[in-house]
C-alpha cells in the first residue's frame, strides 16, 4: 500500500465545457496535475497533487538544450453506469520505463504511477466526459530539469501528468484516410531511439508530416532509415497489413514503437483465429502483391484512433486503394471490440480494463 498523496485543490475551478461533442484534442486541460521529482541520491520524492499550471525553470533547463525527456498517452473512459475505467494502465508505465533506459533517465514504479494516475482521476472525475466516444486523455512526461549547459544525463527530473478531455477521434465516422509514403526522410534508425516515445522522434517526423499535407494526404508512412525501402510505422500510429486473410505488421526491431494498441490488436487477432505475423515487409513487396490483388485492407493502430483504416497509399507515382477505399471487416471488427470494451458497451473478457 502507497502513503497518501498530498493534495493542494485550486482555489479558481474552471468552467467545465458547455458542449462535450466539440471538445477537440489536447487543447484543454482539467483543474489539477500530478507532479514528483528525481533527485540523485535521493530517488524519486515528493509525489503531490496540485492545481494545474505553468511550471518554473531556468532557460538553461537541459531539457530545453539537449532534449532529455520522455511521455506517455493513455485514456481513462466513462462507462454507460458512470464508473471510470483506463485501459491497460500498467503496460504504459512499463513503457515508460523503456523509454528511460533508453533517454538515460531514472526508472519509475509502474504500479506507484498507477497509484498517483488514479488519485488524480478520482479529484478530476468530473471531467471526464460521457458523450459517445469521449475521452479524458492522459499524458504522463518526464523532463531533465538541471540548469547546466552540458551534455550528459541530467540529476534532476519531473515527472509529470496532465488531463485533457477529449472529442471523439471520429466525429463523422470511421472513414480510412489517405496515405503518403515518405522515401526521403526518416524518422528513426535501428539503435537510435525510435522505439522510446521520445519528443525528438516526434520533432523529426514533422517534416514528413508536412511535405504530405502539402499533396493532399493525411500521414505518412516512413520507410526504414538504412535501406529506405522496408515498412515501419504510419505517423504516430503502427500499421498493419490484411494480405492473403492474414494480419501482418513490421517487426518490432528497435526503430518502431511497441505500441499498446499494436499489442492489443495481435493479442485480439489470435484470440478471433486470425493468423498473425510479425516481419519485415518492403514497400516493393506491399506494391507487388497490391497487383496481384492479395492486399484486402491496411490500418493504423494507435492510443488515439484506435484503428485508422487506409484507403489510398501513395508511393512514387503509384496509387494503391484499399478495399475500394471503405474500411475491412478485419478493421472494423477490431475497432468495434477494442472501443467496445473500452467504454463499458461490450464485456471485458480480456481484463483490459482497470476501474478508478
Amino acid at each position: 500500500m502507497y502513503p497518501e498523496i498530498p493534495v493542494t485543490k485550486t482555489a479558481n475551478p474552471k468552467a467545465k465545457p458547455v458542449s462535450e461533442n466539440s471538445l477537440g484534442f489536447g487543447q484543454l486541460f482539467t483543474d489539477h496535475m500530478f507532479i514528483m521529482d528525481y533527485i540523485e541520491g535521493q530517488g524519486w520524492i515528493e509525489p503531490r497533487i496540485v492545481p494545474y499550471g505553468p511550471i518554473e525553470m531556468e532557460p538553461s533547463a537541459m531539457v530545453l538544450h539537449y532534449g532529455q525527456a520522455i511521455f506517455e498517452g493513455l485514456k481513462a473512459y466513462r462507462g454507460p453506469d458512470g464508473d471510470i475505467m483506463l485501459f491497460r494502465p500498467r503496460l504504459n508505465f512499463e513503457r515508460v520505463n523503456k523509454s528511460n533506459e533508453r533517454m538515460v533517465i531514472p526508472q519509475v514504479d509502474p504500479d506507484f504511477c498507477v497509484y498517483a494516475l488514479k488519485e488524480l482521476l478520482q479529484l478530476e472525475k468530473d471531467w471526464v466526459p460521457s458523450a459517445p466516444d469521449t475521452s479524458l486523455y492522459v499524458r504522463p512526461f518526464i523532463i531533465a530539469m538541471d540548469p547546466f549547459l552540458g551534455v550528459r544525463p541530467a540529476h534532476h527530473y519531473r515527472f509529470m501528468i496532465i488531463l485533457s478531455p477529449s472529442g471523439a477521434y471520429y466525429p463523422h465516422g470511421l472513414n480510412p484516410v489517405d496515405i503518403f509514403v515518405e522515401d526521403e526522410y526518416v524518422r528513426a534508425v535501428r539503435g537510435g531511439t525510435g522505439f522510446a516515445k521520445t519528443p525528438g522522434n516526434y520533432a523529426a517526423s514533422l517534416i514528413g508530416q508536412a511535405k504530405a499535407y502539402k499533396q493532399g494526404f493525411v500521414q505518412v508512412l516512413w520507410l526504414d532509415g538504412v535501406h529506405r525501402k522496408y515498412i515501419e510505422e504510419v505517423g504516430a500510429m503502427n500499421v498493419f497489413f490484411v494480405i492473403d486473410g492474414k494480419l501482418i505488421t513490421p517487426e518490432l526491431n528497435g526503430s518502431i514503437l511497441p505500441g499498446i494498441t499494436r499489442r492489443t490488436v495481435l493479442e485480439l487477432a489470435q484470440k478471433l483465429g486470425y493468423e498473425t505475423q510479425e516481419r519485415q515487409i518492403s514497400i516493393d513487396e506491399l506494391a507487388e502483391l497490391y497487383k496481384q490483388g492479395r492486399v484486402s485492407e491496411v490500418f493504423g493502430s494507435g492510443t488515439a484512433a484506435v484503428i485508422s483504416p487506409v484507403g489510398k497509399l501513395r508511393y512514387e507515382d503509384m496509387e494503391m486503394v484499399f478495399n475500394n477505399g471503405e474500411i475491412g471487416e478485419i478493421s472494423q471488427k477490431m475497432y468495434d471490440i477494442i472501443t467496445g470494451v473500452q467504454f463499458g458497451k461490450m464485456p471485458d473478457d480480456y481484463n483490459w480494463m482497470l476501474k478508478i
